[in-house]
């Protein structure tokens, strides 16, 4: 069989590199019992270790020309892998769940869709126990960043609402066929019930696009189309101070602000 070659379209970086693979497993400890979904198994590097422990593994792959490989690779265990030939973006993951279970979720993601895999993965957040995925490094900074760090922002605040991440360990260029042209990261995201009160999702995720939007502004005029002065301040926050200084629980604030005065 001649050799896989990776595909831009698809975002295909293949790790390769058993230090890292070894480390990855010990983060995420996969246990008999789990349920675990791999999203993006490529040539098989997390998968093989995976099954050899499991007694069942579903992946999700797009590129329908690696499975070819991936079987290879799986070999004798190939009977215990279920393939779902999709876009990761469009999988209903709660029916995957066991009953009266969850799935935890790894995967070395394709960097171009990341951000909105991860809101579409927190839509069914009630069926997920946890997810240890790949991303750019970049991605992964801004995900577990705190307020007045130069990485806090949109998705920072909306992740925050809704989950709990941990930047595990930075993975190099080197450890992937092809290199990618950036340092990547392994992150552990814990879904979790709100960590403060969300009055509306919609409502929040505007109150945060808008502050975030200019950044360097105060809220005061960054948020003044949506809430004044003194409606900011009925938050209990100062309109002074600029988005990127703000606690995540104060946005929760300032959307039940909004919904009081709309």
């Amino acid at each position: 069989m001649s050799k896989h070659t990776a595909k831009k379209r698809f975002g295909q970086h293949f790790l390769h590199d058993g230090s890292v693979i070894d480390r990855i497993l010990r983060a995420v400890d996969p246990q008999p019992d789990d349920h675990f979904v791999e999203i993006g198994p490529g040539l098989g590097a997390l998968t093989v270790p995976l099954i050899a422990r499991l007694p069942r593994l579903t992946v999700v792959e797009l590129d329908r020309d690696v499975l070819p490989h991936l079987y290879r690779a799986v070999g004798a265990h190939a009977s215990k892998l279920t393939v779902i030939e999709a876009d990761a973006l469009t999988v209903d993951y709660a029916a995957l769940a066991p009953r009266g279970g969850k799935l935890r979720l790894i995967g070395n993601l394709p960097y171009n869709i990341s951000t909105p895999l991860l809101f579409h993965l927190l839509d069914h957040a009630d069926a997920v126990q946890d997810m240890h995925f790949m991303l750019q490094k970049e991605v992964v900074d801004r995900m577990c960043a705190a307020p007045d760090d130069n990485h806090y922002g949109r998705l920072t605040v909306t992740l925050a609402a809704r989950a709990a991440c941990q930047n595990l360990f930075a993975v190099a260029p080197g450890s992937f066929d092809p290199p990618p042209k950036v340092d990547s990261a392994i992150v552990r995201v814990t879904p979790c019930a709100a960590a403060f009160p969300i009055p509306d999702t919609a409502v929040f995720e505007k109150v945060v696009t808008t502050a975030f939007a200019q950044r360097r502004k105060t809220l005061g005029n960054a948020l003044k189309t949506l809430l004044d002065a003194d409606a900011i301040r009925a938050a209990g926050v100062d309109p002074q101070t600029r988005a990127e200084t703000l606690p995540t629980e104060a946005f929760g604030r300032l959307a039940a602000q909004y919904l009081k005065q709309n």
